[in-house]
């Protein structure tokens, strides 16, 4: 599988953004729009929790299904990319911990958090089309709704301490798991925005750079 990525570093820890392979992402949506309508199996693979938004509904995905959809495949291909562009070696390892859903809608938000495992990441399966229309002629203000922002250090003279990311459908970034990041609410729209995320683990004497 060819990965189409951009490896950005601008601040601290680079950040690995990928394209989701339509297959893959056509794959993710049908199975969850049917774990949505069924709600005994939505019951089952809930994740609320265990995490920190304010959202409508967060499921983890079958192990199962992510290795038969490809995505198990396609996390652990650009998580060995990602590490080698960036470390300059290669991993023997990667574990999925968990990959789960946020359902999100109309003032719900994700506030500021960080992940377990060595590396993670999320990503965009759908996004409201009208996503901060509302404001798009006010030019002094720039809309921050529904995006995600990377969190990392304090704010110095030419060292911004954010990455803002504005949703697009397909688009998928990997982070180490330590690196802070939250996701805005907004507003006038009754559209849902889906992302997807992971957490998994690789070799420890590559993740533990202080080991011996």
């Amino acid at each position: 599988m060819e990965l189409k990525y951009q490896n950005i570093k601008v601040f601290g820890p680079p950040v690995f953004r990928v394209k989701i392979p339509m297959e893959i992402l056509d794959k993710l949506n049908r199975y969850i729009d049917d774990v949505v309508k069924d709600k005994s199996q939505s019951q089952n693979l809930n994740y609320g929790e265990s995490l920190v938004g304010d959202v409508t509904q967060e499921f983890v995905l079958e192990k199962e299904f992510a290795k038969s959809s490809g995505w198990l495949d396609f996390l652990a291909n650009c998580t060995r990319s990602y590490i080698e562009i960036n470390e300059k070696k290669k991993i023997s390892k990667f574990t999925l911990i968990e990959t789960w859903i946020v359902r999100q809608f109309e003032n719900e938000y994700n506030p500021t958090h960080w992940h377990s495992g060595h590396v993670s990441g999320a990503g965009f399966l759908k996004v409201p089309k009208n996503l901060g229309k509302h404001v798009q002629d006010k030019k002094s203000k720039k809309y921050r709704g529904g995006d995600l922002q990377l969190i990392h250090g304090s704010r110095m003279f030419m060292s911004s301490s954010t990455i803002n990311i504005i949703p697009e459908v397909g688009d998928f970034y990997i982070f180490p798991n330590y690196l802070m990041h939250t996701v805005f609410p907004f507003k006038e729209t009754d559209e849902e925005r889906r992302s997807i995320s992971f957490n998994a683990l690789i070799d420890e004497e590559i993740y533990n750079v202080y080991g011996k």
